[in-house]
């Protein structure tokens, strides 16, 4: 039911065009600094899962993406702000994960919406995003950038 390994690997390496390295990681922190989340729904706009990627994550691969050096984002988590550009990215590679999220599943499935860190959330995506069971939390290691974790969460 969630995206593998390797899925994760090859989505993030062919959309940034670095090297990223998968470890085991930490369920994503939905504390300050707030992280991004993303939320996935069915073709019947049902509320299917979410995706967290936490500050540093959302910061680097945003940069990682445009080309932007690894400066800005690492001034984006020293200053706890995420400029829009940075988010924008970030977005946009949750946009791409809803593919291996719905072959997984098989089922199709789409962004429904991506939260800022700056914006509120939900309170039913903060409870998913908490559940124990059905998810893969995972530390990105992208090649020039750093590492920083995401949390896929399948609703049960």
């Amino acid at each position: 039911m969630l995206p593998d390994r390797k899925a994760i690997k090859d989505l993030f390496e062919g959309l940034l065009g670095r090297d990223v390295a998968v470890t085991d990681g930490r369920p994503v922190d939905i504390g300050l600094p707030k992280p991004v989340i993303a939320s996935y729904i069915d073709d019947h706009h049902n509320l299917r899962a979410v995706a967290l990627m936490d500050f540093r994550l959302a910061a680097l691969s945003g940069a990682a993406l445009a080309l932007v050096p690894k400066g800005a984002a690492e001034a984006a988590e020293e200053d706890r702000l995420m400029p829009e550009n940075l988010f924008e990215n970030a977005s946009e590679i949750c946009n791409v994960l809803a593919a291996p999220f719905g072959d997984a599943m098989g089922e199709h499935l789409r962004l429904s919406e991506a939260y800022a860190p700056s914006s509120p959330v939900p309170a039913h995506l903060n409870v998913l995003a908490m559940q124990l069971g059905a998810r893969e939390d995972v530390a990105l290691e992208i090649a020039g950038y750093g590492t920083g974790t995401l949390s896929l969460v399948v609703s049960v």
